[in-house]
């Protein structure tokens, strides 16, 4: 395993009371509509300057840490920001204050009710985002993951229709079974190992004896992350949960909750079981498949979605699973690719939902039957749209060509060429799903939405904003953020091997 250099620092901690700080002031300004919403804001941006103020000792391979609490000997409540958690603390900062001016347009447009709750659940979830990345441990990571379970149930139902609540109480069933069968999984890896700290390259080597029980033990923590991360079967509270206000589901897909799913993922197969597990008990192979299977499925389910949310959820479920296949080839190029996705769907997916809330603003269309000619009424969401779209296709130079272009890298590298093909696949699939909608709102005609115009600019901005960086982060992958180079300093982390 890898040792790397640690720092005493509060700043982990600031990151993630940051927005936990907001809540009262929101509860405090309910009948003051632009306070609230200006101690979101002010909130959003002081956590993404928190985390962004970490990144140049990451970079130089240099981790902060922070002990909260001793619980027992050897079990601490601990946050570290490691190469990883700033890399994903990073992207859930920055997309929340998009989202959040983007929400403000949103509840405004809709007049919505029960809006404080809205903003107060909002930062609760954001709180427990950035705990998840900066986790020392599973312990650590284990709370921070059903708080945000918790924070997010509230979102899920805003609407507090019958729908609403049956999504929220499936999205519950699921997220909550899952976190029983973590929990279970964390105890008896510490009865097994007695460690559960994250440490790239994780805590199995060659000195402990593998056995047959072990897989189990590995398979029951993936089934404990893989809820969130909706790997196939275990993914349909997540369509199910597209009920939820447009802002929610962005949040669901791109800022926090799937991420943090495939966050989990990650951290189990590079930082608790490592490759060395992984390739001596086979469970590379079993992960390599799961995650194939559910990219080609999800993809061929979204071609019989018509409700526009639903068709980017099935979306979503085959992307997530690029992230995983990443992790699973445990490959340098693959693992890196497999980062680069995290970051890259983020920003295009974002976009895509977007979109979607401000079609559904403006022209209350959700079905993309009815997009007939929509482009044309607002061409410049519609480019937006049009933009995200042929990212997660994979067309360059959108961002999303440079991590599917790793990850085949990585299959050769693990000379796995089936993978390959698979992606390849995908993407194919992934433009006949894609490309009637922006044909259909180019270039069919439809009268009624003739008198439409574009939404407002709280709604508009953000994705001109998420779609305009999809863009130049495909030309320049280290631009302001660093996140090419923090994924290959990842990679070499878990692998051992330097990206060239």
């Amino acid at each position: 395993m890898n040792v790397i250099e640690t720092y005493a620092s509060f700043i982990p901690l600031y990151a993630v009371l940051a927005s936990l700080a907001a809540v009262p002031l929101i509860l405090l300004s309910t009948r003051y509509p632009n306070l609230r919403e200006t101690w979101t804001i002010l909130a959003a941006a002081a956590k993404f300057l928190l985390v962004f103020s970490l990144v140049p000792n990451v970079l130089l391979g240099k981790s902060a840490v922070i002990v909260i609490m001793e619980l027992s000997p050897g079990i601490c409540f601990s946050l570290k920001a490691d190469a990883f958690g700033v890399f994903f603390a990073l992207i859930a900062s920055g997309l929340w204050i998009l989202t959040s001016i983007y929400s403000i347009g949103y509840v405004r447009g809709l007049n919505e009710k029960k809006q404080t709750r809205y903003f107060t659940c909002f930062a609760v979830c954001l709180s427990a985002t950035i705990g998840i990345a900066f986790a020392a441990n599973l312990l650590t990571f284990f709370v921070f993951y059903e708080m945000l379970t918790i924070a997010t149930y509230p979102l899920v139902i805003h609407k507090e229709t019958p729908e609403a609540i049956s999504a929220g109480r499936k999205y519950l069933t699921f997220t909550l079974s899952a976190g029983v069968i973590l929990l279970a999984a964390i105890g008896w890896l510490y009865s097994r190992t007695g460690n559960i700290e994250f440490s790239p390259g994780g805590i199995f080597d060659s000195s402990i004896t593998l056995t047959n029980i072990d897989k189990i033990l590995f398979i029951l923590f993936i089934c404990g992350v893989g809820v969130k991360a909706a790997i196939i079967p275990l993914h349909s509270w997540l369509p199910t949960a597209m009920v939820a206000p447009t802002p929610v589901s962005a949040l669901l897909h791109a800022v926090a909750v799937v991420k943090s799913g495939v966050f989990g993922i990650v951290r189990i197969v590079g930082f608790i079981f490592g490759p060395y597990f992984m390739h001596q008990t086979g469970m590379d192979q079993l992960l390599t498949i799961i995650a194939c299977v559910t990219i080609i499925t999800a993809s061929l389910i979204a071609f019989a979605q018509n409700n526009l949310k639903r068709l980017l959820a099935y979306s979503t479920i085959s992307q997530l699973s690029y992230i995983v296949l990443g992790a699973a080839l445990l490959s340098p190029a693959s693992f890196t690719g497999g980062l680069l996705h995290l970051a890259n769907h983020a920003f295009l997916k974002i976009t895509l939902f977007f979109c979607a809330g401000a079609i559904y603003i403006t022209a209350h269309q959700e079905n993309i039957s009815d997009m007939s000619g929509i482009g044309r009424a607002m061409p410049i969401t519609m480019t937006a749209f049009t933009l995200g779209a042929f990212g997660l296709i994979g067309i360059p130079p959108l961002n999303g060509f440079i991590s599917k272009w790793y990850l085949g890298l990585g299959a050769l590298e693990a000379s796995k060429p089936l993978v390959l093909i698979v992606l390849l696949v995908s993407g194919l699939l992934n433009a006949g799903y894609f490309f009637p909608i922006i044909y259909r709102s180019f270039f069919s005609v439809s009268p009624k939405h003739n008198h439409y115009k574009e939404a407002s600019p709280l709604l508009l901005i953000p994705l001109v904003i998420t779609a305009v960086f999809s863009f130049v982060l495909g030309l320049f992958p280290n631009l302001l953020l660093h996140l090419f180079d923090m994924a290959t300093t990842i990679s070499h982390s878990v692998i051992g091997v330097t990206i060239k």
